[in-house]
């Protein structure tokens, strides 16, 4: 395997099994909205996705998640064949509206926690541990309606009480919580661009800042009832998922390396900082003034120390350029005054492109990340919750071409090399999760790109059919020392 080392030199290397920790985890991830469908089942209430992807014009293929792929239906079968794998855990999200359709706390839907009690029984019946993400962006859309979201501070409350209810009924068995997931996309492209759920633009120089503000508190919130009612009993973890692209400085130019440490505050600092150091990064205090909110003492309080574990989705990385001009976007992106470079002058890429335009392959770009993390915020333990790269939906190809993922193969030994590398020089990662097991519906690109491990034929049935990539997974957790003792 052909990886790159810091310095961009190449160096050929294959990794293994054993260049992780004997008990490091490795599992796959995926998100409630995304994969389980049955939108209309089981006393579910709609979130602000059903009611997004049913707006016209929205979801670049028309298409939506009433049915996705089918988990809700098929948990069994998927189970089953993670476990075929060899993975150790399972990082999945629960349907807020599932539990609560309304949003409001009043009254549990018993379909709904039987729905997931069944599901986490099922994976330790397997011998798979439960990762719960609370929430992957489904927020119940009479939140949204009733309330305004994540935009007002009365969401605080309906998080905590969720949350609550989540740990008091499957807390016995499930022992590593995250509260949210990637709060920067809800912020920034929910409230800011409006390319997600629940689709703002208007007030794209305040909401942003609003909706990341009362979504730490709801973290931090969520956090101190599981610490005060139920850590001591259930022994378990709580943390929060960030996502970061590092930033690359274009150059050895002074105005560049500040531009690439802009861009790492506000993509991490703005959600890590006020956790770590009980403030917003100091940058964005500067360029931003009265445009971000202020955190009261007892915020500040709430927020210190509130994660026992960082959740870490990472994708890819970037060449960032000073400019003297701010570009003419909506409000997020202009205080940033950075300019996003993904091509050097002759013409050669920061690496190669997967499916997705903004998605090159950077195995280098993930230690980077990995060790400025560690360094800035206290070597606090990191769980990789998402990584993976996308291939095209093809509607033409034969079933054993689009199997022979070669290029998600070469990028998962070469960013998990990159972990590796990470853990050598020092820093804490306790597990990875590949994105995704399943081909699923992604967002604003609906069903036009493919993320998965295993590959759902959307127009036979939604069968199951394990990539490369799958098949390689399962070679390499089924060698060397493991969880689990060594395995031929």
């Amino acid at each position: 395997m052909a990886t790159a080392n810091d310095n961009g030199e190449t160096i050929s290397k294959e990794v293994s099994r054993s260049d992780f920790p004997p008990d490091f985890v490795f599992g796959v991830a995926t998100s409630a909205y995304q994969i389980e469908g049955a939108n209309n089942e089981g006393g579910r209430g709609d979130s602000i996705w059903d009611i997004f992807s049913h707006t016209e014009g929205k979801i670049l293929d028309g298409s939506n998640g009433d049915i996705a792929v089918d988990h809700y239906h098929r948990y069994r079968e998927d189970i089953e064949l993670m476990a075929k794998l060899g993975f150790d855990a399972y990082r999945f999200s629960i349907s807020w509206s599932r539990i609560f359709p309304d949003g409001l706390g009043t009254k549990a839907n018993e379909e709904g926690i039987a729905y997931y009690n069944n599901v986490i029984n099922a994976l330790l019946e397997k011998g798979i541990e439960p990762y719960i993400t609370l929430y992957h962006w489904d927020l119940p859309s009479n939140l949204h309606e009733s309330i305004s979201g994540w935009l007002s501070e009365k969401i605080v409350k309906y998080f905590a009480i969720y949350a609550e209810t989540c740990f008091a009924s499957f807390g016995d068995r499930v022992k590593h919580w995250i509260t949210i997931n990637e709060p920067l996309q809800t912020s920034v492209n929910g409230y800011c661009t409006g390319i997600f759920a629940p689709g703002r633009t208007e007030n794209s120089l305040t909401e942003p800042y609003l909706a990341t503000h009362y979504q730490l508190l709801a973290h931090a919130a969520a956090v101190s009832v599981y610490r005060n009612k139920f850590k001591a009993n259930q022994g378990g973890e709580i943390g929060i998922t960030v996502d970061c692209e590092w930033a690359e400085a274009f150059s050895d130019k002074t105005e560049d390396k500040v531009a690439a440490a802009r861009r790492l505050d506000f993509q991490l600092g703005w959600f890590l900082d006020p956790i770590f150091y009980g403030d917003y990064p100091e940058v964005m205090r500067e360029k931003l003034g009265d445009q971000i909110p202020k955190f009261s003492e007892e915020d500040k309080e709430l927020l210190k120390n509130s994660v026992d574990f960082l959740g870490l989705n990472h994708y890819t990385s970037r060449f960032i350029a000073h400019v003297s001009k701010s570009p003419e976007v909506n409000g997020y992106y202009q205080v940033q005054q950075i300019e996003r470079i993904v091509e050097w002058p002759n013409g050669e890429r920061i690496g190669e492109r997967a499916a997705s335009e903004w998605l090159y392959i950077v195995p280098w770009g993930f230690r980077k990340v990995l060790n400025y993390i560690s360094q800035r915020y206290r070597n606090t333990p990191i769980y990789i919750t998402e990584n993976g790269m996308d291939d095209e939906d093809s509607e033409t190809s034969p079933l054993h071409e689009v199997l022979d993922d070669k290029k998600r193969l070469g990028y998962y030994k070469g960013y998990l090399d990159a972990v590796a590398q990470s853990i050598r020089d020092g820093v804490d990662v306790r597990g990875y999760f590949a994105w995704s097991l399943l081909d699923n519906f992604e967002w604003a690109q609906g069903y036009t790109k493919r993320f998965g491990l295993v590959y759902v034929d959307y127009k036979n049935g939604l069968s199951r059919h394990p990539k490369s990539s799958a098949l390689w997974f399962s070679r390499f957790l089924r060698t060397g020392e493991g969880k689990h003792g060594k395995v031929d």
